[in-house]
């Protein structure tokens, strides 16, 4: 495994467990305890995926000591309020069963959040939160948010695949000390993106998979991924990206397949943007 050190000099994992989608409570705690047994040690989940609870059981009930593992949750919309914000964090940590959470993100640049972040701040400075950070933050919105907090965020998670590369935003996030990481690192499976051509001719060199090739792409690219499976052969498969490394000439092989723009999601839609502040997660 390799880390990254975040601009507070806590250490994140490159590659980590998504939970997106695993609703079922069961079928959650016997894939984190599957992603551990296979080397993950960042586990990626949030107040809107409904699974903190089994999340935490399971991470709690392994046997790996508390310092060895990473959880990330997020905010939602509904709670993007500086009040919101202070009761959504403690929701959290006693869903997830802890003292601290390791990274807590803004799962979406929309309501207060500006006010919502001053209580991710004042949680940050009482301990209960070792980072903090954002998702889904474009660079306009994310240099808006650099100018006016006073805790620049640790990470943005955005949507980052050989399709959608986003170098600009990668470029801003350098220049503020934000690291990124991908959500949706096989771009929801467009593309064909697991028999691509490209990524399988470029694997083929060293006996790894088109799904490896685009991981490794990323982790070179200094992004932490975050894939997600619910079979463990998969997940094994998903964390062996550290015994090779790409060339240049694969690298820029792959930065020709950018499109430009996100299919998965557009979040200048206000259709798009309506939709998520009516989705409620709680009364």
């Amino acid at each position: 495994m390799q880390y990254m050190a975040l601009s507070n000099g806590v250490e994140l994992p490159m590659i980590g467990y998504g939970t997106f989608l695993i609703k079922d409570g069961a079928l959650c705690e016997r894939c984190v305890a599957d992603a551990l047994e296979s080397g993950y040690r960042l586990f990626d989940t949030a107040a809107a995926y409904g699974n903190e609870s089994a999340v935490g059981a399971a991470l709690r009930g392994s046997g790996i000591p508390r310092a060895e593992w990473f959880v990330t949750t997020k905010l939602w919309v509904q709670d993007a309020s500086y009040e919101g914000a202070k009761a959504a964090i403690e929701t959290s940590l006693r869903k997830l069963g802890l003292s601290y959470i390791d990274l807590y993100l803004i799962h979406q640049p929309m309501g207060d959040y500006i006010g919502a972040y001053r209580a991710m701040e004042e949680a940050y400075k009482a301990g209960k939160l070792r980072a903090i950070g954002v998702c889904n933050f474009y660079p306009n919105r994310l240099a808006d948010l650099c100018e006016t907090v006073e805790i620049k965020p640790a990470v943005n998670q955005v949507e980052l695949h050989p399709f959608f590369q986003q170098e600009n935003a990668l470029a801003l996030m350098k220049e503020y000390g934000v690291h990124p990481e991908a959500w949706g690192p096989f771009a929801e499976g467009n593309h064909n993106i697991f028999t691509h051509p490209v990524l399988t001719k470029i694997g083929e060199k060293y006996g790894k998979s088109a799904a490896q090739v685009a991981l490794r792409w990323n982790v070179q690219r200094g992004v932490t991924v975050i894939p997600k499976s619910v079979h463990k052969e998969r997940m094994e498969q998903n964390i062996g990206i550290w015994d090779f490394q790409l060339s240049d000439e694969d690298m820029a092989e792959i930065s020709k397949l950018d499109i430009g723009h996100s299919e998965i999601v557009d979040h200048s839609d206000p259709k798009f943007v309506q939709m998520l502040h009516q989705m409620k997660i709680h009364d």
